[in-house]
C-alpha cells in the first residue's frame, strides 16, 4: 500500500485527514486497529491499521448501496456477513482448469515436494539480542563445547542437560524430526542446509547461540502431480482471488473517492491476511 507524504517515526505519527466518501477515518480508530497489526515501528502498523480500517469502509459502503447492510448498521457491529456477501456477489473469481494446474506445477515441481525433515539435537546457549558481552561470552562457551564434543561426541547429553537453556535438556537436546517452520527462523534456514553431525560453529538465533547436532536427514522428495493437485488449485485459486479482489478495490476507491491514503497493488492483502 502506497501512502501519501507521511514521516515515519519510531514512535506515535500524525497521519494526515482520510475519508472514504463521506465518511472520516479517526485517528482513534487507527489506533484501535493497530493491535491486529505487527509492524517494525509504530508508524508503519499505523500505515497499516488505515489501510485495513481504509478498505473496510469501502465495501461496507458498497454494500450499503447493494441493501446487504443498513446505512445506520454498518456503523455498528463487524458487519463480517455482509462484507462476505457482498464479495460472493460481486467478484468474479475464475476455477481454474486441469491446464492451468498442470502447468502451475510443471513450472516449480519444487513447491509442492515432501519437504526435507531433520533429526536435530541442540544446546542453547542464552543471550538476549542487545547484549553484547552475554552473546560473546556464550559464543566462546559454544566454541569450546563442539571442540570438546568433536573428540568425545557422546558427552553431547551431558553438556545439553548442563548447559542448555531449552526445555529440550531434559531429554538431552533432542528436538525430534523437524520440518521447515518449526523453529525460530533464523535458526531453521541454517538447519536446512546443514549436513549430517557436528556443525562447526555455534548458529545465532534471537535467544542466543546454538550448538546442532543433525543425527539424521530424510531429504524432500518429489511428489506426483495427481497427489498435490487440490494444493495446486488452492494455490492458483487464491492468486486469483488476489488479482481480482485488488482490481475489484481500485475500481471502489475510484468510483466513491479516498482521501488522505491511495491504495496500490497489494490492496486486497488486509483481506488476505
Amino acid at each position: 500500500m502506497q501512502m501519501i507524504e507521511i514521516e515515519q517515526l519510531p514512535g506515535r505519527v500524525t497521519p494526515p485527514p482520510i475519508r472514504v466518501g463521506g465518511k472520516a477515518i479517526d485517528e482513534e480508530s487507527i489506533a484501535r486497529e493497530m493491535q491486529y497489526h505487527p509492524a517494525a515501528n509504530a508508524g508503519e502498523a499505523q500505515l497499516q491499521a488505515a489501510r485495513a480500517l481504509v478498505v473496510r469502509e469501502l465495501l461496507l459502503q458498497r454494500a450499503a448501496v447493494l441493501g446487504l447492510v443498513a446505512a445506520d448498521e454498518a456503523e455498528e457491529g463487524d458487519n463480517d456477513a455482509a462484507i462476505a456477501s457482498l464479495l460472493e456477489q460481486e467478484l468474479e473469481v475464475p476455477e481454474p482448469s486441469e491446464a492451468d494446474c498442470r502447468r502451475f506445477f510443471d513450472a516449480a515441481p519444487e513447491r509442492f515436494s515432501e519437504p526435507t525433515r531433520l533429526a536435530v539435537r541442540h544446546i542453547l546457549l542464552a543471550a538476549a539480542p542487545d547484549d553484547a558481552p552475554a552473546r560473546d561470552a556464550q559464543y566462546r562457551l559454544g566454541e569450546s563445547l563442539i571442540a570438546e564434543l568433536e573428540t568425545i561426541p557422546e558427552r553431547f547429553t551431558e553438556f545439553a542437560m548442563r548447559n542448555s537453556a531449552c526445555p529440550s535438556k531434559e531429554e538431552g537436546g533432542e528436538l525430534g524430526w523437524l520440518a521447515p517452520g518449526q523453529t525460530v527462523g533464523e535458526l531453521d534456514r541454517a538447519l536446512q542446509h546443514l549436513p549430517e553431525g557436528l556443525h562447526e560453529r555455534p548458529l545465532a538465533s534471537r535467544y542466543g547461540w546454538h550448538v546442532v547436532l543433525i543425527d539424521q536427514r530424510a531429504e524432500g522428495q518429489p511428489l506426483p502431480f495427481e497427489q498435490v493437485v487440490d494444493r495446486v488449485r488452492h494455490n492458483l485459486r487464491e492468486q486469483a482471488t488476489r488479482r481480482a479482489l485488488r482490481h475489484y478495490l481500485l475500481a471502489l476507491e475510484a468510483e466513491v473517492g479516498v482521501e488522505g491514503i491511495t491504495l496500490d497493488d497489494d490492496a486486497a492483502g488486509s483481506l488476505m491476511q
